[in-house]
């Protein structure tokens, strides 16, 4: 892992360790979109870990892993349910062992992926999840007011990047 961003290091870490997965024991099954690959996104450094969202072609989850330099975590066995605190609110996460890389607490977004139509789509909606994971409630509140006016106003709300 380098200096620079650790967080980043760690979701590519997480998503390496799914990408074993999907090339080994989740190749050709039937959950599994085959449109789709596997990849981090926005992995970001918050309160001791790194939180992101990790797309495969069996779901899209949120996760979060102990920064290296963070204090460890409370304890808490596989399963369990701890609470995340985010800018944009809290989220329930269940605590896993991830084979090749250990403990990772994970939100489902979407799974089966089956209603996404390629790669493109499942990154642009893992984009928009982080987003919104990270937005303050004042700036979502801004946000939904402009796209109540462009409603009424009969304009077309413009599209998260």
């Amino acid at each position: 892992m380098t200096a620079a961003d650790p967080a980043a290091d760690l979701g590519r870490a997480i998503a390496a360790c799914y990408r074993a997965v999907a090339e080994g024991a989740m190749a050709g099954m039937p959950v599994c979109n085959p449109a789709l690959g596997v990849a981090d996104v926005g992995f970001r450094p918050h309160a001791g870990q790194a939180i992101g969202i990790v797309v495969t072609p069996w779901f899209m989850n949120v996760v979060a892993a102990r920064l290296p330099d963070a204090p460890r975590p409370p304890s808490a066995a596989p399963g369990a349910i701890v609470r995340a605190a985010l800018p944009g609110g809290e989220i329930d996460m269940i605590v896993g062992d991830l084979d090749g890389f250990g403990r990772i607490d994970a939100c489902s977004l979407f799974s089966p992926m089956q209603n996404f139509a390629d790669m493109d789509a499942a990154l642009e909606a893992a984009r928009a999840a982080m987003a919104e994971l990270f937005a303050r409630a004042a700036d979502r509140r801004a946000g939904a007011a402009r796209d109540r006016r462009a409603f009424l106003s009969g304009r077309r709300a413009a599209r998260a990047p």
